[in-house]
């Protein structure tokens, strides 16, 4: 798939769709100028450079940061549901781990409503789904890194969500939990879900993920991972974000 020019109107085979878009913040721009869409059902990972703009623009298809310049169109009906970073989480909350996995019902059940006997056996078979049965009445504040990512994943579940958006799902945790995640991934794209990840390691990207987009605040290359991700792009790739003035003035056409 090759980035587009993009139109306002969402195609039905389309999830998301950017449109000559800019994010960043101050108004300086750590994504600049995209167009591009994602197909529904598609796996793909957003990879680049430290600093490329990739949880930035993650933030912005999850909603969580407006653009300066530009649009990002959500297909009408889709259900998203957005896992940031965990450095993002705050572990010091006083919650149970059984709370905290419930949490994706509440879509459904609303934030005060009452969790009646089929939801919490959906929420016991999220639990055993990311093999953390046994862990319900524990405190999230007493998990290791890949006991806690587990039972968001387990929340992510019982969203059911259309679209699923992961901020760099595998750092700092174990292979084992890595390859039982990655599994529910791979899960959620047989049931035609898209699913966009940032990752850092291109390796599990070469191996999982069938679409790739390269980025370095802007579109390097998008399209199969394999054309993706060569040695020419990722060079230049990182060049691009390495000559990224930090404290250039605004963008352009806004300054215009």
């Amino acid at each position: 798939m090759k980035p587009l020019v993009a139109t306002k109107a969402v195609s039905p085979v389309s999830a998301i769709r950017l449109t000559d878009l800019t994010l960043g913040y101050d108004r300086h721009p750590a994504v600049h100028h995209l167009s591009g869409e994602i197909a529904s059902g598609s796996l793909i990972a957003i990879v680049g450079p430290n600093g490329a703009g990739k949880s930035t623009l993650l933030k912005g298809i999850a909603g969580a940061l407006s653009p300066l310049e530009g649009s990002i169109a959500v297909s009408k009906g889709k259900r998203l549901a957005y896992l940031p970073q965990s450095a993002d989480l705050d572990r010091s909350f006083p919650i149970h781990v059984y709370d905290l996995v419930a949490m994706g019902l509440w879509n459904s059940a609303g934030i005060f409503g009452r969790i009646g006997f089929s939801a919490r056996a959906k929420v016991e078979e999220a639990i055993a789904a990311v093999g953390l049965t046994g862990f319900e009445t524990r405190p999230i504040g007493t998990l290791s890194g890949g006991q806690m990512q587990r039972a968001l994943f387990a929340r992510l579940l019982l969203q059911d969500a259309d679209v699923i958006l992961l901020d760099e799902p595998f750092t700092a945790i174990d292979a084992r939990t890595t390859a039982d995640l990655l599994a529910l991934v791979q899960r959620w794209h047989g049931e035609s879900r898209t699913v966009v990840a940032v990752l850092h390691d291109i390796e599990t990207v070469r191996r999982a993920f069938p679409q790739t987009l390269l980025l370095a605040r802007e579109a390097v290359a998008w399209g199969e991972t394999g054309e993706v991700l060569t040695a020419a792009n990722l060079l230049k790739a990182r060049r691009m974000v390495e000559a990224f003035d930090s404290h250039a003035a605004p963008c352009e056409r806004d300054a215009a």
